[in-house]
């Protein structure tokens, strides 16, 4: 829930708490496998149009091409409300360095874009804050990806291009730490060191934060999907916020899921 609270490439924790190390490599090589190029939306069999959404189809997601990209709170304002760095650390870890990526909240992203302004969704508190960024301190891009999170069923769904591309059954958070429900992205994929991790092969950071914990092991309470070294625990709320999955679906989205993917969380 710290997410990812490393020292130096040394251990660090995360929600449920246990030793993960960064492997910088993976941040950057599986940023963005599985990006595609604009397509039109799938059909289903039958020939009935697949209703694609925002959380579950093609969606965009800007990438930062600037050191620092200042966001503002509207389309001409001329004072940014914060500057991000790019890359930025996790944990402020200078080892390990990820790509500043946002979902792009505009309903026409190229457009605006045109307009030279692209509307976008912050990783900062409070969860689903929105910004503005200007066309030139990023690149858009294609994402065919999301992700659908159902806490009432214990229910991961991945969709490609509006379809189902395959469901996992997940633990989530126990009633104390609930995992928070509302629109968030993939804003960093992390490897943890060696096998019998807590946290299985892989790990993805969102956007999201916890709403009951404001700090988590010295560290922003933010939350995260990853796999676990416990599969008796999927199907149950035992978590300090963050989603867990099986390592073997976990693993198959790490050669998928691009950064930026939108993640919505139900009840």
């Amino acid at each position: 829930m710290n997410w990812l609270r490393t020292h130096r490439r040394t251990a660090g924790w995360l929600a449920g708490g246990a030793a993960v190390m960064v492997v910088t490599g993976a941040l950057l090589s599986v940023s963005f496998m599985g990006a595609s190029s604009e397509r039109s939306p799938s059909k289903r069999a039958g020939g009935t149009s697949t209703v694609v959404a925002a959380d579950t189809g093609i969606s965009h997601v800007a990438v930062a091409t600037t050191s620092l990209v200042p966001v503002f709170d509207a389309p001409g304002a001329t004072e940014a409300r914060q500057v991000l760095d790019n890359p930025w650390f996790v944990n402020d870890d200078p080892q390990a360095p990820a790509p500043l990526v946002f979902h792009v909240e505009s309903a026409d992203p190229g457009a605006a874009a045109a307009a030279g302004w692209v509307e976008v969704m912050l990783p900062s508190r409070p969860n689903g804050s929105t910004g503005w960024v200007r066309a030139a301190d990023v690149a858009l891009q294609t994402v065919a990806f999301g992700v659908v999170v159902d806490l009432s069923d214990h229910q991961l769904t991945v969709y490609q291009d509006g379809e189902v591309l395959f469901r996992d059954t997940v633990a989530i958070g126990k009633p104390t730490t609930p995992t928070p429900l509302g629109r968030s992205y993939i804003r960093v994929l992390l490897r943890p060191p060696g096998s019998g991790s807590p946290y299985g092969p892989y790990a993805y950071g969102l956007s999201g934060h916890s709403e009951v914990l404001n700090r988590f092991m010295g560290g922003d309470a933010e939350i995260g999907i990853h796999g676990n070294n416990d599969a008796s625990v999927l199907g149950q709320d035992v978590s300090s916020g963050c989603i867990r999955m099986s390592n073997a679906k976990v693993t198959e989205l790490a050669g998928k899921l691009p950064l930026g993917t939108p993640v919505l969380i139900r009840q």
